[in-house]
């Protein structure tokens, strides 16, 4: 016989079980990609930033980059960021001063996003460096290696005085760049600024670069090698202009495909400019020149040289270097040429070297006639 105490005890046991709230699910483990889906944002700032942001850069998902100081000599290095990380710089960035070749700033990698946060400057207090002389003279960096970057953006960065030249993207393939400011028109003073290129594109594919302000002293932009090249909606001020090449004499020879359009080029030495290297060889194929603006051009309106050989004419014009298919149409420059300056000057080194040329609504006045252009074709002439 089971005792009444017995019972009572196996009773209450029961009641406490049912009563009592159920424990809760274990939370499993994140697996890996959902943590980087998450991702961190991270803020560097002051004289350290440079160096945290640098250290840190794969652990962080957004880099906010405020009022960040680099000092002497060293590159604000972000080359090693995870695919898709953004990049935003605040307030002012400033480099210490240091005679050495570069770059003050790096950045690299897949699907990165470069911002400039609104009055944000990127300083390259290019004044300590300038001496007239650009890349002779004493050893000046340069200020921005865009290279490797593939689907990738750079919107609304403003950046002024860079020592020498300003924007070298290389190697990189769907690259989009967005309302960005170059303005180094401090260095017009004294003829201080030199070299002091906007942008210098090389062996890269797909570019586009829509709406910059540059104010320089060298090439607005100088398209060296690449493929699928767009320039548009763009002011170049102050520099050499909207130039192909030099190309010749590089490890990539070819420029194909390239489109400027609806950009105005004003106070330069020239507004469009095609070098092809003496001596050398490569190709130049379907570069296009549409809705171009131009004042105040003191040297050359247009140029269009096989002879160049470190400056503009200089050299033996090339045939081993074609310029085909080259396209200019409404190209507005009534009266933008010095007195003293050349309108329109082309130098080809045979018949066959330059063909498949469409030239229509062009007109450049102002300078005087150029007495050496050689094989011309026929659909335009110098003038």
């Amino acid at each position: 016989m089971v005792s009444s105490s017995l019972i009572l005890s196996v009773v209450a046991l029961a009641a406490s079980v049912i009563a009592a709230p159920a424990a809760p699910a274990i939370t499993p483990a994140p697996v890996a990609s959902a943590v980087a889906k998450r991702g961190t944002s991270c803020t560097f700032s002051g004289a350290n930033g440079y160096a945290s942001a640098s250290k840190s850069q794969a652990s962080c998902a957004t880099i906010v980059l405020n009022n960040v100081a680099v000092p002497s000599g060293v590159t604000l290095d972000l080359s090693k960021m995870k695919a898709g990380t953004n990049v935003i710089f605040q307030g002012t960035t400033t480099w210490g001063y240091k005679e050495w070749k570069g770059p003050l700033l790096q950045i690299q990698g897949s699907g990165i996003k470069v911002s400039g946060a609104s009055g944000a400057v990127l300083d390259g207090q290019g004044a300590k460096w300038w001496d007239g002389e650009g890349d002779s003279g004493k050893v000046k960096p340069k200020f921005f290696a865009a290279h490797k970057l593939t689907g990738s953006t750079i919107t609304n960065l403003h950046i002024k005085n860079t020592p020498v030249q300003a924007v070298s993207i290389n190697g990189c393939d769907g690259l989009t760049i967005t309302n960005m400011t170059i303005d180094d028109s401090a260095g017009d003073a004294g003829a201080k600024g030199h070299n002091t290129d906007g942008f210098d594109i090389g062996s890269s594919n797909n570019v586009v670069i829509d709406g910059a302000r540059v104010y320089n002293q060298d090439d607005c932009v100088a398209i060296n090698s690449g493929t699928n090249i767009v320039f548009k909606n763009c002011l170049c001020s102050g520099g050499h202009g909207l130039s192909i090449g030099s190309v010749g004499g590089r490890d990539n020879n070819v420029v194909d495909t390239v489109t400027f359009s609806n950009n105005q080029v004003t106070k330069s030495v020239q507004a469009i400019r095609v070098k092809a290297k003496a001596g050398t060889t490569g190709k130049i194929n379907k570069v296009t020149y549409s809705d171009i603006t131009m004042s105040a051009i003191s040297k050359y309106g247009i140029l269009i040289e096989q002879n160049y050989d470190g400056g503009d004419l200089h050299g033996t014009a090339t045939s081993n270097l074609p310029i085909t298919g080259l396209t200019l149409s409404n190209i507005s420059g009534k009266g933008a040429v010095s007195s003293s300056g050349n309108n329109v000057v082309v130098t080809c080194g045979s018949s066959s070297s330059c063909t498949g040329w469409k030239w229509s609504n062009v007109s450049v006045t102002g300078g005087k006639k150029y007495a050496s252009c050689s094989n011309v074709p026929s659909v335009t002439a110098c003038s």
